[in-house]
């Protein structure tokens, strides 16, 4: 998928999508593995996130695409916002700038 393509889909750029992809992978990387693999790798991760927040869809429609119960995307969607805004890196200006 080309450069454009991909902004249109997501609403990112594929540069932005592979930061916030590291971001995601170094929050994995410093916590204790117990329990089951992740059902989506990361990178389905965000692209499950960012599908949720540009197309407002319920998390139940989004599980039935990506084959996993509306609970797991929630808490995966609850889960990236919170590692994304945990990092700095990506914020949007403030209501003074």
């Amino acid at each position: 998928m080309n450069r454009t393509r991909f902004k249109r889909r997501t609403g990112i750029y594929p540069e932005t999508f592979a930061l916030m992809e590291a971001v995601l992978i170094e929050r994995e990387d410093g916590k204790k593995k117990t329990g089951r693999r992740a059902a989506l790798t990361t990178a389905e991760q965000l692209l499950l996130t960012l599908e949720f927040g540009r197309e407002y869809r319920t998390f139940a429609h989004l599980g039935d695409d990506w084959g996993v119960h509306e609970t797991t995307v929630q808490r995966t969607v609850e889960g990236v916002e919170a590692a994304l805004i945990a990092s700095r890196q990506f914020r949007l200006p403030g209501k003074k700038s």
